[in-house]
């Protein structure tokens, strides 16, 4: 009796004293994953390199030697590159979802990147549907660890290692919303939960 009693009151919590997350960066879903993505972006030295980031500019102020945002739908990420530039480094968070054909947007992802060079991606797994259809953006696809792996291996990219995080409290959390994180929030993983998946990797010199 007392379990399902202190999870209405932790619902009740949640609704009344937690607003809606304004950015990406505020979100509890996201909590993990960024922590990971910047230890990762940090140690590739920033100074030295290059970088492109798909739809966003959240790792703009990172001090890149250049830097280029590429707003997806605008720039088509399935569509043929021709003489696009290329990157030390490629990312790609959050977007892959909402392509037609991630095949050929994984591909593009290693046309973007230098030879040498690192493409990092992430993606939603157990999260609602969510779609934009003024800006073009469709949700269309989910991505296990092992079939990010896959996606990106099969376009010819060496992956260094996939992650993921998520846990059922914060499923039940962003069904109907993406609420900010506060301390109260667990942030321990349940692999057979996961809430967000991503991958780093490497085009071959």
């Amino acid at each position: 009796m007392a379990r399902p009693v202190l999870r209405r009151l932790r619902a009740l919590r949640d609704r009344v004293l937690l607003p809606e997350a304004a950015t990406g960066a505020e979100q509890w879903q996201r909590v993990v994953l960024n922590r990971e993505v910047a230890r990762h972006l940090e140690a590739l030295h920033p100074p030295a390199r290059t970088a492109a980031e798909i739809s966003g500019d959240a790792h703009a102020g990172r001090g890149w030697k250049a830097y280029a945002s590429l707003n997806y739908p605008e720039f088509d990420l399935c569509a043929p590159l021709g003489d696009a530039a290329t990157y030390d480094v490629v990312i790609c968070e959050q977007v892959i979802e909402h392509v037609a054909d991630p095949s050929a947007a994984a591909a593009n992802l290693r046309r973007l990147c230098s030879p040498g060079g690192h493409v990092i991606v992430s993606t939603p797994f157990l999260i609602r549907v969510h779609e934009l259809p003024l800006y073009g953006m469709r949700d269309y696809w989910r991505f296990t660890p092992r079939g990010l792996r896959e996606l990106l291996e099969r376009a010819g990219l060496d992956v260094d290692g996939v992650g993921a995080w998520g846990n059922r409290r914060c499923i039940v959390g962003n069904l109907d919303r993406w609420p900010a994180y506060r301390r109260w929030h667990p942030l321990h993983n349940e692999p057979d939960a996961p809430v967000q998946v991503w991958a780093f990797a490497r085009k071959r010199t």
